[in-house]
């Protein structure tokens, strides 16, 4: 009889972890699939909202009271200004404080208050950020309403992002590496700069991809600090002037005009925006792999 029980035992075993196994299996893939069925739903919705009234006068002009047509060229070029300009702010500085708190710092207490400060800023509302940016950087700073102090603005919401995902990069980077290059007499930094950043190049492009996403669809901050201008500017007199980014400029024709054409053709152009800037970072990721390989 024990026999049995144990052979029954033994054999129900296999039977229950295949069953469980392929229960979660089947769950994965089920949520996988749901996944990329919003990712289409949303891509194809938008497109085809989109294409009807899709043309090249839209993209290429700027909008006009008196002939009473309607252009998003300045407000292609505005986001393009502004995303370029905050990534150029906040790529050294969100890198920079990784590298601190994974290489240099020694004090743990310090790391750990400082992590929780930087988590704490990625929870904050996007409203909050724009109500403080027209007020320090606006009005306290003088900048005006412009695309400056929207761009700083953004800089201080992206910080978290960037140092979040650039120490988990470094961390992932075995500590047998550091050793070897301190071995062969490498200085600290010399090493950081050979050794550790080329391995963990793919998690700093991740970070700027979401930094910049985030940048791309950000609306609420920018009401406040960069204002809605449409006007057509070079970049050095865009970036010290107000202007409407293409999601300002979205709210803006669906919410208070009803333009919703309009809208959709908008939502359309950041969708490209945010494939070729997803593309561009992926290629420089690679390309510096390259090199360093």
């Amino acid at each position: 009889m024990s026999d049995k029980l144990a052979s029954s035992l033994h054999s129900g075993i296999p039977a229950r972890r295949a069953m469980y196994s392929n229960i979660l299996k089947t769950c994965m893939f089920l949520c996988i699939g749901i996944t990329v069925a919003l990712v289409f739903f949303l891509i194809l919705y938008i497109l085809i909202r989109a294409i009807p009234h899709f043309s090249w006068e839209i993209i290429s002009t700027k909008p006009s009271y008196l002939k009473g047509t309607i252009g998003v060229l300045p407000d292609i070029l505005n986001t393009v200004y502004l995303v370029l300009t905050a990534l150029v702010i906040v790529l050294p500085l969100g890198v920079g404080a990784a590298i601190y708190l994974n290489e240099y710092a020694k004090s743990q207490r310090l790391v750990k208050g400082i992590e929780y400060a930087v988590e704490t800023l990625a929870g904050i509302p996007s409203i909050i950020y724009g109500l403080v940016g027209m007020l320090f950087f606006c009005q306290f700073l003088g900048l005006q309403t412009s695309l400056l102090a929207g761009s700083l603005t953004l800089v201080i919401m992206s910080i978290p992002v960037i140092i979040r995902t650039t120490q988990e990069s470094l961390k992932t980077v075995p500590q047998g590496y550091r050793e070897g290059a301190y071995g062969l007499g490498s200085a600290r930094w010399h090493m950081i700069r050979t050794v550790v950043l080329p391995c963990c190049i793919d998690g700093i492009v991740t970070g700027c991809i979401l930094a910049a996403g985030r940048m791309l669809g950000e609306s609420a901050a920018l009401l406040f600090t960069a204002g809605f201008a449409h006007a057509l500017h070079g970049y050095f007199d865009g970036i010290t002037s107000s202007g409407a980014t293409l999601t300002v400029a979205l709210y803006v024709y669906a919410k208070e005009q009803g333009e919703f054409e309009v809208a959709f053709v908008i939502a359309a152009i950041l969708l490209v925006l945010c494939f070729i800037t997803n593309y561009l970072a992926q290629a420089y990721g690679r390309h510096m792999k390259k090199i360093k390989g």
